[in-house]
């Protein structure tokens, strides 16, 4: 079975309270959803009209993994708590293999 990418990322931050509170939720929800973070952060450099966006990659075993976590109790509490405080762009991907 092939794992799946969990790629989130941050168009703009309108609240950092409320991705603080946010973020204090999400990151114990995803990883008992047995998620794992592999890279969160601004991009190192951006090419071919990238912009220069909050980055978050987590791994999981499975695509149905990825997407159990997501709507899981927990991480609906964590987007609860982020409301309109960010802009996203979010999606779950198969990894090849």
């Amino acid at each position: 079975m092939a794992k799946a990418y969990w790629i989130t990322v941050y168009r703009s931050v309108r609240d950092p309270k409320a991705l603080t509170a946010y973020a204090t939720l999400a990151g114990p929800a995803i990883q008992a959803g047995g998620g794992r973070f592999l890279a969160r952060g601004l991009p190192a450099r951006v090419y071919e009209s990238g912009a220069n966006e909050r980055t978050v990659v987590i791994e999981f075993a499975s695509v149905a993994q990825a997407i159990a976590a997501h709507e899981s109790p927990a991480y609906q509490q964590a987007l609860h708590a982020l409301g309109n405080g960010a802009e996203r762009d979010m999606r779950i991907i198969e990894g090849i293999g």
